[in-house]
């Protein structure tokens, strides 16, 4: 195999890993839990979207309901980025300066 060809072997990987990311942070997986108490939705990089908490199921009011969705989002959102920003500082010191690994930085 020649350079020219590893070259071009390297730049279609590059591409299918950037079409699998766009794909993955598209994806909408959701679960739910206590017979449809509790749903949440992240997307295909385990990154929280959303969640839904069903007032009648968990028997509170839908303004208390909304209130607490919306802590666990923030809270969810936070633990999230600083769980990026730690990998990423993490592998700032072992992938080589402008090394550009998909998904990583």
């Amino acid at each position: 195999m020649n350079f020219a060809s590893m070259i071009q072997q390297a730049k279609q990987v590059q591409k299918r890993l950037q079409d699998a990311q766009k794909d993955l942070a598209n994806a909408n997986i959701s679960a739910e839990t206590g017979d449809g108490a509790v749903s949440v939705v992240c997307d295909g990089n385990a990154k929280f979207k959303s969640i839904k908490l069903s007032a009648e199921k968990l028997g509170i009011d839908a303004e208390t309901s909304d209130t607490i969705e919306e802590l666990i989002k923030l809270a969810m959102e936070k633990a999230t980025a600083d769980a990026t920003k730690k990998m990423q500082d993490k592998m700032k010191g072992i992938v080589p300066a402008g090394l550009n690994i998909p998904g990583l930085f």
